[in-house]
């Protein structure tokens, strides 16, 4: 029988003990799911980095063979330095004669046999560049000798000139000039005009002959019914164009038919139009059968077509198709082109 004060056996206070560290334990368990439940689970660790893709590349991938290039301007200076027959100017490069004398009708002149006595035809067409798919069906279908005059307004000249010399064809800078009917014809912000001063259509003159390189002459044709008409019939300011244009070593198609050849420059007027009044097929088939024959009462004759529509460009390519086996040969035009006539007195 245990005495008050007597002292309590080992193995009752090791029950003890251990009933209150397994209750500590409990508790604690207890309390730490409690803030798992709070503050969630920590967090994994990060997965090792995948390597990173290449940034894409900058260099541009080539779409496929005929497609056009995409309508970038390409600085006249870029593709142009060091070369002879150019110049700087104030918005590009300009034509000028090289040291040598060599002028740009002679470097830039499609190849023709001067000694071919059979009568020669010339035809220029303007609006060139303002459309793509239209320019690429000229430039797909057109005889080579045809001279493209291109417009200053395309977006992009110096692409569509570089694709024309590649193909081997003859160019032309179309120069906005007051046209008849102005201001309802609109020749446009650049254009040269009777009423402007004469720096300011000389420096739209220098606009103008610096947006494409590699062009044996100027024409007032730019596509239409833009033909320059109101300014050229002022002698004195046709004149001081003229000049300037001969300086440059270029050639100048008139293009009102009937005119008198340029009295101060190389170059000829145009005979006749292709394709006004209409532009319709009839019309164009008749008035290349009358070039023909002008061609083989003088020797040479030159026309314009106005503009490159699919019915011009048509026509034009199935009457050429037999033009040499009727005796005649189709010319590019500074293979037509005489002296300036104030020279020639």
């Amino acid at each position: 029988m245990r005495t008050a004060g007597s002292a309590v056996p080992a193995p009752s206070r090791a029950r003890r003990f251990l009933l209150r560290f397994w209750g500590v334990l409990i508790l604690l368990a207890s309390a730490g799911a409690a803030v798992l439940q709070v503050v969630g689970p920590p967090p994994a660790a990060p997965e090792p980095a995948a390597a990173s893709a290449p940034p894409p590349s900058s260099v541009p991938v080539p779409g496929p063979a005929g497609a056009p290039a995409a309508a970038t301007a390409t600085p006249p200076a870029a593709a142009t330095s060091g070369d002879p027959l150019l110049e700087a100017g104030p918005y590009g490069m300009l034509p000028r004669i090289g040291p040598d004398g060599r002028t740009p009708i002679r470097a830039y002149g499609r190849a023709f046999d001067r000694n071919d006595t059979r009568p020669r035809i010339g035809l220029a067409v303007a609006g060139i560049g303002l459309s793509d798919s239209t320019t690429e069906e000229v430039m797909a279908t057109l005889p080579r000798p045809v001279a493209l005059i291109i417009s200053p307004y395309a977006p992009d000249p110096a692409r569509t000139a570089g694709a024309a010399r590649a193909a081997g064809f003859e160019l032309l800078a179309g120069l906005p000039m007051e046209p008849a009917n102005f201001p309802l014809n609109d020749p446009g912000p650049r254009a040269l005009l009777t009423g402007a001063p004469d720096a300011a259509n000389a420096d739209r003159l220098s606009w103008a002959l610096s947006r494409f390189t590699g062009y044996v002459g100027v024409s007032a044709a730019i596509g239409g019914a833009l033909r320059g008409e109101r300014y050229a019939a002022m002698p004195q300011l046709l004149g001081q164009l003229q000049e300037e244009i001969a300086a440059r070593g270029l050639l100048y198609l008139d293009p009102r038919p009937g005119q008198p050849a340029p009295a101060r420059a190389w170059g000829r007027s145009v005979d006749l139009i292709l394709d006004e009044p209409g532009g319709v097929r009839s019309l164009i088939e008749e008035r290349l059968q009358r070039l023909e024959a002008l061609a083989r009462e003088h020797g040479s004759a030159m026309a314009l077509a106005a503009q490159p529509s699919p019915t011009l460009v048509s026509a034009v390519a199935g009457w050429a198709a037999g033009l040499e086996a009727r005796g005649a040969v189709l010319a590019p035009i500074s293979a037509l082109i005489v002296k300036p006539q104030e020279a020639a007195r």
